[in-house]
């Protein structure tokens, strides 16, 4: 739609046309098995092992080390259940934080009915672990740390080197989910010894419905799902070699893109920033500050309006033009607020009211223009009609 302000990136990124260029031989040219044992399977299986060397390469990892699966969900599914089953005998604790993507809290539901015990690490204000506050709830029988790289929602970024050089000596395993994080800030696990790392291809601009999973050399998972022994036998199931393609094809643009597009979706999302705390009364920014620049995710805005509920604002928004969130769009069917923002302290009410815009690669300079031209309007009607906003304004 040509006419609306896309600022909803985080939830689903456009895919890039060159990447659509370079998955369409796959589709009828080279559309072999790879474990098919002639010639076209190896057609396949070479196009298959070259794209899997170009998203390792990207990532700081081997070959090896790169497992397809069908998105981020299932690589979560696969790197904190495959992992706990794998390694039961060591032990059977687990710590996540309490700002995890609804994935993985849905996991340690799944991992806590099974016999495991889980703990779920606090946040502070700005929606950060500590890894003192994380080495404080290790015990002998913990087997795992997961911990996102960054929030989807707040653009909070996690110390994960932190923690993994505290994790190191203990035997202990680190997943982390990249996905928010990933083609944003620099990921290289050649620098960060993490264990397990949960990948997207639509979150560098490839498509939908493929993720990855890194898994180090060393680290044993068991599977789960079972079938033909696809991908050194953690992910069975026939690849699909044109995602496959188009992910690495990502993965190329973003190695040669990266840096000028981070500075320049940071500075439309600065002038943002700038503007709405300065043009509308009381309304805060959610998650860390933006400086230092390495805190929080250069495309993330995310603000809370006094007196304000967030599904309004949305869709008052929509009626303009302008597309926006309120937080995770795969917890957004509930009407709970956002667990990640009680995490850090907010009260209920504050947490509804809360509204993100995320921005990237087509993102335009008039953006800013155009949101600001709508937004103030759509927050001053909403206060007029809230009885929260008058009990407040009459305090």
């Amino acid at each position: 739609m040509p006419d609306v302000v896309y600022a909803d990136y985080q939830s689903s990124k456009p895919v890039d046309p060159r990447v659509v260029e370079a998955m369409l031989p796959y589709f009828a040219g080279t559309f072999g098995n790879a474990a098919s044992l002639h010639a076209v399977g190896d057609e396949a299986t070479a196009a298959l092992e070259r794209a899997r060397a170009v998203v390792a390469g990207f990532f700081g990892a081997q070959p090896q080390e790169i497992i397809f699966t069908s998105g981020a969900t299932e690589a979560n599914n696969l790197a904190i259940i495959g992992y706990a089953m794998r390694n039961r005998r060591k032990g059977d604790h687990v710590i996540i934080t309490e700002a995890e993507h609804i994935s993985v809290l849905n996991i340690a539901k799944y991992l806590e009915k099974n016999g495991f015990r889980v703990t779920r690490a606090p946040i502070d204000l700005h929606g950060r672990v500590s890894a003192k506050k994380l080495r404080a709830r290790i015990t002998d029988e913990t087997i795992l740390v997961s911990v996102g790289w960054a929030s989807n929602e707040i653009g909070t970024v996690q110390p994960i080197a932190e923690i993994a050089e505290m994790l190191g000596g203990t035997g202990v395993a680190l997943h982390t989910d990249a996905v928010a994080a990933e083609g944003l800030v620099p990921i290289d696990m050649s620098l960060v010894p993490v264990s397990l790392m949960s990948l997207s291809a639509n979150d560098i601009y490839g498509p939908r419905g493929l993720g990855a999973l890194y898994v180090r050399k060393g680290v044993q998972v068991a599977p789960v799902l079972l079938g033909g022994g696809q991908e050194h036998g953690l992910r069975s199931g026939t690849e699909d070699l044109a995602s496959i393609a188009g992910m690495a094809a990502a993965a190329e643009i973003m190695t040669a893109e990266m840096p000028a597009e981070v500075a320049r979706i940071a500075g439309i999302r600065d002038r943002l920033v700038a503007r709405v705390l300065a043009e509308i009364p009381d309304s805060h920014l959610n998650g860390a500050p933006l400086e230092p620049s390495d805190g929080r995710l250069p495309s993330n805005a995310h603000f809370r309006f006094d007196g304000v509920e967030g599904e309004a604002m949305i869709l008052s928004l929509r009626d303009q033009g302008v597309a926006a969130a309120t937080g995770s769009a795969c917890s957004s069917k509930t009407l709970e607020p956002s667990h990640t923002l009680i995490s850090c302290g907010l009260l209920h009410e504050e947490a509804h009211g809360s509204l993100e815009f995320t921005f990237g690669r087509f993102s335009k300079d008039d953006d800013v223009d155009r949101i600001m031209a709508v937004l103030p309007g759509v927050i001053t009607r909403l206060r007029v009609l809230s009885p929260l906003y008058k009990a407040k304004a009459h305090a």
